[in-house]
C-alpha cells in the first residue's frame, strides 16, 4: 500500500469513507499494535448485537493495549452506547471507529460524535501524489483511484470495479433491508450517472428512471449517507448576479461514475472523459481539503444566464476559482467563466486545468495541465498560484 497523507487526531475519532479507500489498511499501517474488532465478520457482529456489552470484556482481556479499532461501526451501532462509557472511563486509551455509511449512525442514540469524545475524520481515494510514479492520468480517468481498485492481487482492474459495485449494492443496500427493488435502484443509478458533474434536477431524473419524484429524493440520500455520492452549493457569497439554486452532483470516484455510467454509439467518448475528468479533479479537491482540516469550503458558481465556474475554493487561506476543460488547447470562451467571477470577485485568484502541457498565464489566468496539478495537490500545501514551480512529488 502507498504512502497516505490521511491526518488522524491525537485522540479516539471515528474515520469514515466508502468501503475500498483503503481505511483498514492504512490503520493497520499507523497502529500495527492495536487490537481490531472487526464488523464484518458474522459471528462476531451477531454477538456483539445482542451483547453490547461484551466489548467492554473485550477491552478489559485486552487491558495491554492502548488502541481499539472498531471497524464498520454501522453494522452494529447499538455498540456506540458502550463505546461512549469505556471513553469516559479510560481517557489514556485510544477508541478509533471506521465506518463506510452513516445511515445508520445518524439513526442511533448518542451518534453525534460520541458527545464530542471523538472527532470525525475521512478516508478518500488515492490522491495522485499518494500513487507517486504510478499515477498516470489516462488509468485514472478509466479505473478511478480507489485502493481496493488500482492494486488487486490477482484481478483485472475493470473486473475489480464491477464486483466491488456489485456486492457494495447487496452489503449495503440489500442486506440492510435499505431497498427491497434493487432492479428499480440500479435503473436508477445508471440514470443518476448521466448527472454527474451537472446540476442536479431530480425531477428529470424520476421521469428518465420512471419512479416517483419522493422515491429519487430517497434515493440520492441514500447514496450521499453511504459516501458513494457528493453535492456541491452554489457560491453566493456577495453575490451581484442571479444565480441558480440548484447543487451540482458527482460519484465519490472517476472509476465508479465509468463503470455506471452508460455507453452506446450516441455517446462521445469526449463527453464522458470530460465529466470523468471533472470527477477527477473534484476528489482530489475533496481530499485536499479534508485532510487540510477544512470544511464547507467547496462550491461551483453558475449565473441563470449559464455562466459557470467548475469549482470555487473558499477558506479562510484560499480563494481560488477553478475551472476545468478536456481539450488539449486553451481557446478565448474557456476563460470566460473564470474572467466573469474575477470581475464580480477580484481578490480571488483563476485557475484553468488542460489537458496540454504547457504552463502558462494568459490574461491574468494560470493554465495548468491538469495531470502536473493533480500530482502536486499535497495536503497542508497551498494551491499553485501565478509564481508556482513544480516540486518533486511522493
Amino acid at each position: 500500500m502507498k504512502q497516505r497523507t490521511i491526518g488522524f487526531p491525537k485522540g479516539s475519532f471515528f474515520l469514515f469513507g466508502p468501503r475500498g479507500t483503503g481505511k483498514t489498511v492504512w490503520l493497520g499501517q499507523q497502529f500495527p499494535e492495536a487490537l481490531t474488532v472487526n464488523l464484518l465478520e458474522a459471528d462476531v457482529r451477531r454477538a456483539l448485537t445482542a451483547h453490547p456489552e461484551k466489548l467492554a470484556d473485550i477491552v478489559a482481556a485486552n487491558a495491554d493495549k492502548s488502541t481499539y479499532i472498531i471497524d464498520e461501526i454501522q453494522r452494529v451501532p447499538v455498540l456506540l452506547d458502550t463505546i461512549h462509557d469505556l471513553i469516559e472511563k479510560n481517557r489514556e486509551k485510544r477508541f478509533i471507529l471506521t465506518g463506510s455509511s452513516a445511515r445508520k449512525l445518524k439513526r442511533a442514540q448518542n451518534a453525534d460524535l460520541l458527545g464530542g469524545r471523538a472527532v470525525k475524520s475521512m478516508c478518500h481515494p488515492f490522491l495522485a501524489s499518494e500513487m507517486g510514479s504510478d499515477f498516470n492520468l489516462s488509468d485514472a480517468l478509466q479505473l478511478g483511484m480507489l485502493p481496493l481498485v488500482r492494486y488487486p492481487i490477482a484481478q483485472e482492474p475493470q473486473d475489480v470495479l464491477r464486483t466491488y459495485l456489485d456486492l457494495y449494492l447487496q452489503e449495503e443496500v440489500v442486506n440492510e433491508g435499505i431497498i427491497r427493488n434493487l432492479d428499480v435502484f440500479s435503473r436508477f443509478l445508471e440514470t443518476a450517472s448521466f448527472s454527474h458533474g451537472s446540476v442536479l434536477s431530480a425531477s428529470e431524473i424520476a421521469r428518465e428512471a420512471g419512479v416517483k419524484r419522493s422515491t429519487v429524493d430517497s434515493y440520492f440520500q441514500i447514496l450521499e449517507e453511504m459516501l458513494v455520492t457528493t453535492k456541491i452549493p452554489v457560491f453566493t457569497k456577495r453575490a451581484k448576479r442571479e444565480l441558480i439554486a440548484h447543487n451540482k452532483f458527482y460519484f465519490f470516484d472517476a472509476g465508479v461514475y465509468r463503470t455506471l455510467r452508460p455507453k452506446g454509439p450516441l455517446d462521445r467518448p469526449e463527453e464522458i472523459d470530460g465529466m470523468a475528468l471533472e470527477g477527477l479533479v473534484l476528489q482530489h479537491l475533496r481530499a485536499w481539503l479534508n485532510y487540510s482540516g477544512e470544511r464547507n469550503a467547496l462550491y461551483f458558481w453558475r449565473t441563470r444566464s449559464g455562466v459557470e465556474v467548475d469549482f470555487i475554493i473558499y477558506t479562510p487561506r484560499e480563494f481560488v476559482a477553478i475551472e476545468v476543460k478536456n481539450a488539449a488547447k486553451v481557446k478565448s470562451s474557456d476563460l470566460a467563466g473564470l474572467k466573469a467571477f474575477r470581475k464580480d470577485y477580484p481578490e480571488c485568484r483563476t485557475v484553468l486545468l488542460y489537458r496540454g502541457r504547457q504552463q502558462s498565464v494568459v490574461d491574468g489566468i494560470l493554465t495548468v495541465p491538469v495531470e502536473r496539478f493533480l500530482k502536486e495537490i499535497v495536503p497542508n500545501r497551498p494551491l499553485p498560484d501565478a509564481n508556482w514551480r513544480s516540486s518533486p512529488t511522493a
